[in-house]
Parts: C-alpha cells; structure tokens; sequence
C-alpha cells in the first residue's frame, strides 16, 4: 500500500483501524485524483467523520457525522467557499463534553471559555501533545 508509507505522524500512534480508515481513502484517492494534497484531503475528511484528534492521536467519535464546517461542506462549495477547521476536533461536541478533554488535556481556565474558545485551547494542547511525542 502506498499509503502505509506516507501516514501521517498522528495516525501512526492510533488504532489500526484509525489507520486503515486513512489509508483506504487515501489508496483510492489517488487513483482517482493522483498523489497529492488532494488525495491527503480527502482521506482526512474520511477519517475526521469517524475519528477525532486526542491529543497526539486520533480516537473514534461517540457520534459520526462532520466535526466541523469545513467538513460538512462538499464538492465546489468546500473548494471555494473553505470555512476554518478545527484541526480533527469534534465541534458539535456540547461546551461541557470540551470542558472534559480540556481538563484532560491539562488546558487552564477552561471553564470560563466559550465554546469556539475551548476549541481553540484544545487545539492548541493537541498540536502542543504531538510536538512533545516526535522528540
């Protein structure tokens, strides 16, 4: 598989299926698309409906469906018209389910943010988790 050669660093540390998930998508893409950021795209977009980004990991969500808005958009309308993402955050988690992975990401004053807040903090934590693990 083409794909087992250009998993991501974040995939490498989660469940195979996570893995498999993301290399299904990304062999077929290609085919149909090429190599490329396209194809890198698409499999992430495969992914970001089943799985979530924890930390430096990606664990399956309680809920499928599309974690933010960019991932809910499709075709033109995703490639024109591209609204920020959440970086494999579930958004249409409630505040209090992101207060939790907050508090267990060791996030400070999260209880006094606002929702798009907690995203950004937890965020931030995630990209912080994955730096710390490929030292």
């Amino acid at each position: 598989m083409p794909a087992k050669r250009e998993l991501p660093f974040t995939l490498q540390r989660s469940s195979r299926k996570a893995q498999h998930t993301w290399m299904k998508t990304h062999d077929s893409a290609v085919e149909r698309y090429g190599e490329g950021e396209r194809a890198h795209r698409t499999a992430f977009d495969s992914l970001k409906r089943t799985f979530e980004k924890i930390g430096d990991h990606w664990e399956p969500k309680a809920r499928k469906g599309p974690s933010d808005a960019q991932a809910a958009q499709r075709g033109l309308a995703a490639r024109t018209h591209p609204k920020p993402t959440a970086g494999g955050i579930d958004t249409t988690k409630s505040r209090n389910e992101l207060m939790n992975e907050a508090r267990s990401l060791g996030v400070h004053n999260y209880s006094s943010m606002r929702k798009p807040e907690l995203v950004d903090a937890i965020n931030r934590a995630n990209k912080r988790r994955t730096a710390r693990a490929r030292e």
